[in-house]
């Protein structure tokens, strides 16, 4: 108990004295690619070893009920960037590469038509609008300095992060995928348009990610005299399931436990021993301290072929593009020592369109209205700190692979309602004693699942979220 007093008095000091000067800290926000929720050893993983992301949850805040502001990649780094739902921003769907030759960019009132479903599906955007402001350009004005690193897949030349308010863009262009991890990233078989056009090679073989946390380190060493917002996406864990050899001779050798990849868990350990470094390099330049780090993902992991799976995701249900919780529950992490309480496991619900929010209170700045997120302060900074209750939607209005069908969710509460817009029979399930999903009650307590669907017709009214249709 006296080291309980002791440990909190002085986060209240250190929060006090850092309060008076709140323009002096910097960012560092971690996106990883396809990261499932219990892909680290703090969410549960026996077989990765993420010994650096774990740390970081000790002395943070660990999120147990993050999700992700969709089952699919662009979405969600649409909503994290902008505070706004991606129904709002038309991007409700990964958005396709100049490589892939498919054209994505729709108006509202444009439809995909496809002769074997019943439904016409709407056309996404197909780049993040350069009038969306990004966190970067709320930043910036503000005196800081602001880097891309790795993955941005928002669109071709003309939308990359140097045009969203980015000083410095290493890696970022239309790509959801590197063409290859190692170094010159090229493709097995060369194609057009299928490359990292803004990392130019530096050492054959070098690995991608390797080379993602020396360009963080590097835009710090740099900076090390004025407040920095980065934003470090790395590839990792996206396919090409790839991993630096000595890692995966690793755990070639070690005992399988729930998961069981040894090249998929060389890619989680390149992420963690980059996020070791950059941590490492703010600790040796006095920066820790002074520096607000977020640690989360795009979308839940992918397990893919059920007979090789790439990762499993239990105890969630289902994986990456699916509407269950294995599809948009992610592993997050925020730390700042002196300003955050430490060693915090949090469930309430949050989600990526939160951090904008959280940011701007940070530096007492008033969030614009259009900011549907949250800010955590009063989680990150209190033991016993609430949000206003408040529901979570998501919003998928296409059709994908052989069993997803359009679909809508609402989290009120512990429930969560699935609803499909062809007609199939809407899925409700309460998250509290169900985190698995494996009890549809649906038949059960038809009130709650009525007043969840209103919410969702509400909510897709406000959010003028473009809506799949009946053939004409």
């Amino acid at each position: 108990m006296r080291k309980f007093f002791f440990s909190l008095l002085s986060l209240l000091i250190a929060h006090f004295s850092w309060s008076q000067n709140p323009e002096k800290f910097n960012i560092v926000l971690i996106h990883v690619d396809d990261l499932g929720w219990t892909d680290i050893g703090a969410l549960g993983s026996d077989f990765y070893d993420t010994p650096n992301i774990d740390r970081l949850a000790e002395e943070g805040v660990l999120f147990t009920n993050s999700y992700a502001a969709a089952a699919i990649c662009s979405p969600t780094r649409a909503a994290l960037l902008t505070g706004k739902y991606p129904a709002s921003l038309g991007i409700t769907d990964w958005i396709r590469a100049k490589f892939q030759g498919v054209t994505t960019s729709g108006e509202p009132g444009e439809f995909e038509v496809f002769d074997d479903k019943p439904l016409k599906t709407p056309k996404i955007q197909g780049f993040l609008p350069l009038e969306e402001k990004t966190i970067a350009e709320y930043l910036k004005p503000l005196g800081y300095r602001t880097l891309h690193v790795g993955k941005w897949h928002l669109g071709e030349e003309g939308f990359h992060p140097n045009n969203q308010g980015f000083d410095v863009n290493v890696g970022g262009n239309d790509l959801g995928q590197p063409p290859s991890y190692f170094d010159p990233y090229e493709p097995e078989k060369p194609r057009k348009f299928y490359e990292i056009t803004t990392l130019e090679p530096r050492e054959a073989g070098e690995f991608l990610t390797d080379r993602e946390g020396d360009e963080v380190v590097n835009f710090i060493k740099g900076n090390l005299a004025e407040p920095f917002f980065i934003h470090y996406a790395p590839y990792a864990v996206h396919t090409p399931i790839m991993g630096p050899l000595e890692l995966v001779e690793k755990y070639q050798n070690k005992g399988k436990g729930n998961q069981g990849n040894p090249v998929y868990a060389a890619l989680v350990e390149s992420v963690d021993r980059n996020v070791g470094k950059i941590l490492s390099f703010l600790e040796e330049n006095g920066l820790k301290d002074k520096t607000m780090v977020i640690f989360t993902s795009d979308n839940g992991g992918l397990i893919g072929n059920p007979d090789r799976p790439i990762t499993n995701n239990t105890p969630l249900k289902s994986q990456k593009g699916y509407p269950y919780e294995g599809g948009i529950r992610v592993p997050t992490v925020v730390s700042f020592p002196g300003a955050f309480i430490q060693g915090k496991r949090e469930g309430t619900p949050i989600i990526s369109m939160d951090w904008l929010p959280t940011i701007l209170d940070l530096l007492d700045q008033e969030p614009p209205e259009e900011l549907v997120g949250e800010s955590l302060m009063p989680l990150l900074t209190s033991t016993s700190g609430k949000l206003a209750e408040r529901d979570l939607f998501w919003h998928f209005p296409h059709y994908r692979g052989r069993d997803v069908v359009p679909y809508a969710i609402s989290r009120s509460r512990n429930y969560k309602l699935i609803y499909y817009f062809d007609g199939s029979e809407s899925e409700l399930y309460d998250l509290k004693f169900d985190m698995e999903e494996s009890k549809n009650l649906i038949q059960m307590r038809p009130l709650i699942a009525a007043d969840l669907a209103q919410k969702i017709d509400v909510w897709l009214k406000e959010s003028k979220a473009r809506l799949p249709q009946n053939k004409e």
